[in-house]
């Protein structure tokens, strides 16, 4: 409906002044009109008249349109739009635009790298990234959704190094002492030890570096049957398995392909050793490195002097890989704000033999998740807080409130608190305030829509208005209802879902306003009120699924 009345306005200006122009509607207060636009203002210079002027004349031209009720000049030269009554109906029954429609489109979130704690940066992405891809899944695009983890690397040297150490030896068989509840934390604590001793004792250093090199040929041999290799596919297994148990108890959409590095590994390895010969990366001190200072960035190495790939060289792998399999025509990445920098560098890297799929990748970054009145987290010194402390922390929340809230309304309660603030800055999740019943929670949106749900299910046999004659309070929640796919086209193009949750919050706010003074049922106008209460909870519904959030009947 907005594009056909931008249409409109730019119809007027076109037969008026033969001037093609893009007209910006833009939303102003309520009391103005519905929409308003400058588009006078653009074009004062190349018609050589007073804006002012223009919007007179425009307005002339435009007054009796089928979408509009009125419009009026305001100000140095503005138009204010009002729609009509019928047309704001329209607006709210229209279906989805599909604006990605015929688009495919890679999103890669969680990533967590087994041999370590899956920590509440994890969780944030995790959530975030389903958000993003439920998103651009509704408007249109095919979306596929990838989870790239690190099955090799030093992280994994220094787990198994303690692991072994742990176990007085290469010997597999003691993994099965370890409770199948405990393994994940036991992994976690086996990856501190590790990492404090790569750190502070140069012996044990040097044996991680060894331990890490038997990583990769394990792989180049396909080894499943030496007690080394036990122990590596056996721990891997296990921390494979808590993800998949986490992302069950996340509600999280299913991801269509788990990307682990040793996959793509050596198409990395290949493509650098062949752009090293092509003068794209160099070689300094024993390492292949890519000299990103010429760009403007800097420099990261891509193969070390101990002749392992770096992440970077797998991220060439995976980048690679992806465009091979999926052909994408954007490839979004999330992760935390300290690798916005070393993506640069990947990217242009990449780019120099690669510019389609550089060009094509869309990278996202988020900050630092603390639980309120926490401390940083790093899982390398072991005061990580893991996703289901987070988890734990809003059950516990909940039961001290005395509501009792089941697992959708935890679940309601993080993943809200973690979608209303934009993508970027750090995030502080206070479990009390995000479990609440009143205010800009999850749980509070769960509770709106029950109670719109409750109305209706009161509510006499139902039958559609043919009036469409609106009061003052009936119009001004229709009217929001009508922003709606806004929202989401401005939520999906900016990749944010944070617009989704300020929206619903408003929206929220405007119905309980309109119901505090307005009967619905046994009321003369009965009819159009249950109209509005049933498209202000589907509207409701719609948005909570697209967060990911569980929209009930009843609470």
């Amino acid at each position: 409906m907005k594009d056909l009345l931008a249409q409109a306005v730019q119809a007027a200006c076109k037969d008026l002044f033969d001037v093609e122009v893009v007209a910006e509607l833009t939303r102003p207060d309520e009391q103005f009109g519905d929409f308003a636009t400058n588009v006078a203002l653009q074009l004062a210079k190349q018609v050589g008249k007073n804006p002012r002027e223009i919007s007179q004349a425009l307005a002339e031209k435009l007054r009796g349109h089928e979408l509009l009720a009125d419009i009026q000049v305001a100000g140095p030269g503005f138009l204010n739009l009002r729609l009509s009554d019928e047309t704001l109906f329209r607006l709210t029954c229209q279906g989805r635009q599909k604006p990605l429609e015929g688009k495919k489109i890679i999103v890669e979130y969680s990533d967590p790298n087994p041999f370590k704690p899956l920590h509440a940066g994890h969780l944030y992405t995790t959530l975030i990234g389903d958000m993003i891809a439920r998103l651009v899944e509704s408007s249109g695009a095919e979306t596929i959704r990838i989870n790239y983890g690190g099955d090799v690397g030093l992280h994994a040297g220094k787990c198994l190094w303690a692991i072994i150490k742990h176990l007085g030896g290469e010997l597999p068989e003691g993994l099965g002492e370890i409770a199948e509840a405990d393994r994940p934390a036991w992994l976690g604590a086996r990856y501190v030890e590790g990492n404090s001793a790569y750190e502070d004792d140069e012996a044990a250093k040097r044996e991680i570096i060894a331990v890490n090199k038997r990583v990769y040929q394990l792989h180049e041999a396909d080894d499943h049957d030496s007690p080394f290799a036990h122990i590596y596919w056996t721990c891997r297994q296990w921390s494979y398995d808590y993800f998949a148990e986490l992302y069950k108890q996340l509600q999280v959409t299913a991801f269509d392909r788990y990307i682990p590095e040793s996959e793509v590994t050596p198409l990395g390895i290949r493509t650098v050793q062949r752009e090293l010969g092509n003068g794209v990366f160099e070689t300094s001190e024993g390492a292949v490195i890519f000299d990103g200072e010429r760009l403007g960035l800097h420099k990261r190495v891509f193969i070390n002097s101990e002749g392992l790939p770096t992440y970077e060289t797998k991220d060439v792998g995976l980048s690679l890989t992806k465009w091979q399999d999926y052909t994408f025509d954007e490839s979004i990445i999330i992760t935390a704000n300290e690798q916005a920098q070393y993506m640069q560098v990947v990217i242009a890297a990449i780019k120099q033999f690669a510019p389609e799929p550089a060009e094509r990748t869309r990278h996202l970054t988020h900050g630092i998740v603390k639980l309120q009145g926490g401390v940083k987290m790093s899982s390398r010194k072991g005061n990580v807080v893991t996703a289901l402390e987070i988890l734990d922390a809003a059950r516990q929340a909940g039961a001290e409130t005395g509501t009792a809230p089941d697992e959708q309304t935890i679940l309601a309660a993080v993943k809200y608190a973690f979608a209303r603030s934009r993508i970027g800055g750090d995030i502080i999740y206070d479990p009390k305030e995000s479990i609440a019943l009143e205010g800009n929670s999850g749980p509070y949106l769960q509770y709106a829509h029950a109670r719109a749900r409750s109305i209706l299910a009161k509510a006499p046999e139902q039958k559609e208005s043919s009036s469409i004659e609106l009061e003052a309070d009936e119009r001004s929640l229709l009217r929001k209802i009508g922003e709606y796919p806004e929202i989401i086209q401005k939520a999906t193009h900016e990749l944010m879902p944070h617009h989704i949750c300020t929206y619903l919050y408003e929206l929220a706010q405007v119905f309980n306003r309109f119901y505090e003074k307005n009967r619905v049922i046994d009321d003369a106008r009965q009819d159009v009120r249950l109209q509005l209460v049933r498209t202000y909870a589907d509207t409701l519904k719609d948005g909570l699924q697209l967060l990911g959030i569980h929209a009930p009947d009843r609470m």
